[in-house]
């Protein structure tokens, strides 16, 4: 099988209706960060195509504890020690709770396979490959080493160590990017033919209100768009220093960052203390519909990650047909096309930033037709459905290769 998504526009539908156990340690409503999105978006498109799938997530008391969402069933387990304040513990008694229930679940279903969600939920998904003897096929979306550039501490190291076990013990990987597969061949040593490369997805979005009607303050201004989690590794940085740049430029622009996370109100407080609340504006925490319109309603978008292994926010200001400038890292650096689908900045310079927002800037025309192309290759590559279906093909590749080795293991019994 190809380890990269296929290029053709009419995809065969998947040959076997699985029974999939998908483990994610978060999944919409219970949005963290840009994992939930993901698999709420390929188990969706998993489920239209026949298979069966079943969810199991961290619930968060206000949740039912078992839903049929778009065709998906969502069952829901508490921590067994879920107001255990240490992060390891509370993932521990989330990962034990995950386990008690699917051998529950296995009693009434008989499933086909195993889909991990990075190491969060690695442990449950070893323990129950063995005692349900399935096939576990894991998704690694990033890396501890890769978020802070190796690995300096206590805490650090037991990620790393969990990751290792996970990749370790899988049948088979999907990594989003070329640049993923490099990381975890390099890092972990993972064999090329165990790893295979399927972008993150979308769905066309569409924006039903302005800007101004969900964000008054921003009524008549021109802005600038950045959104993700609020964290280190998203670069939001370069964008303060940009902003003040900007200031003593007098431009009649500003920047407004979305997302939430722990560096929030660390940098509100820097710009307070930089007196660049005029030129820029984080803004919290956004739905879906206001992201929308935020986007929509943007001069250009920008994207300043440090770390990036894929970059689904990306396809989501293309997919609007704004034009987008990113980091030169990651997997976002196979996505964009300098100057042809998007424009390619120097990460954690601010400079390199402004002189891609000054080009599209004073060239107006150039800057339309990169968002009308920027669009037109999310919606040609990215589609969900798309995605869904290369996914089940993995899915019965792997599931495949484990009755084989199955069937050559009781043949060397049988003749022993």
């Amino acid at each position: 099988m190809d380890n990269t998504i296929s290029e053709l526009d009419d995809i065969a539908p998947n040959k076997e209706q699985l029974k999939i156990l998908m483990l994610c340690w978060e999944f919409p409503p219970n949005v963290i960060g840009g994992l939930s999105r993901h698999v709420f978006g390929l188990s969706v498109h998993l489920a239209q195509t026949g298979h069966e799938v079943h969810v199991l997530t961290a619930g968060n008391g206000n949740l039912p504890l078992d839903e049929l969402i778009e065709g998906v069933y969502v069952h829901r387990v508490k921590p067994i020690n879920e107001n255990d304040e240490n992060f390891f513990s509370w993932i521990g008694g989330l990962n034990l709770a995950m386990a008690f229930r699917a051998e529950k679940l296995s009693e009434e279903i008989l499933f086909d396979l195993i889909h991990a969600h990075d190491w969060l939920v690695g442990s449950a998904a070893i323990v129950l490959k063995e005692s349900l003897e399935l096939p576990l096929l894991s998704t690694i979306h990033a890396t501890e080493y890769g978020r802070n550039n190796g690995i300096h501490n206590e805490n650090q190291q037991f990620i790393h160590n969990q990751e290792h076990q996970l990749i370790g013990e899988s049948d088979h990987i999907i990594v989003c990017s070329d640049y993923m597969k490099n990381v975890l061949h390099t890092i972990f040593k993972t064999k090329n033919e165990k790893m295979v490369i399927l972008p993150n997805g979308i769905d066309p979005l569409k924006p039903n209100f302005k800007t101004e009607d969900i964000f008054p303050e921003l009524k008549g201004k021109k802005y600038i768009f950045s959104l993700g989690r609020i964290v280190k590794e998203k670069g939001f940085e370069t964008i303060i220093r940009a902003a003040a740049i900007a200031k003593k430029r007098n431009v009649d622009w500003i920047f407004v960052v979305a997302g939430k996370g722990p560096m929030l109100e660390t940098y509100r407080q820097r710009i307070s203390e930089m007196k660049l609340e005029s030129h820029v504006r984080f803004i919290g925490y956004v739905n879906d519909e206001q992201r929308n319109a935020l986007i929509a309603g943007s001069e250009l978008a920008v994207i300043p990650s440090l770390y990036e292994p894929f970059g689904i926010v990306v396809l989501e200001t293309m997919i609007l047909g704004k034009p987008t400038v990113v980091s030169n890292t990651g997997g976002m650096k196979g996505i964009v096309k300098h100057l042809n689908t998007g424009l390619l900045m120097t990460p954690g310079d601010e400079r390199s930033m402004l002189d891609q927002i000054d080009y599209l800037e004073k060239h107006p025309f150039k800057a339309e037709e990169i968002g009308k192309r920027g669009r037109k290759i999310v919606t040609s590559l990215y589609g969900w459905k798309r995605i869904a279906i290369e996914t089940s093909r993995v899915m019965e590749d792997t599931l495949l290769k484990k009755r084989v080795s199955s069937s050559e293991s009781n043949a060397t019994l049988n003749n022993q």
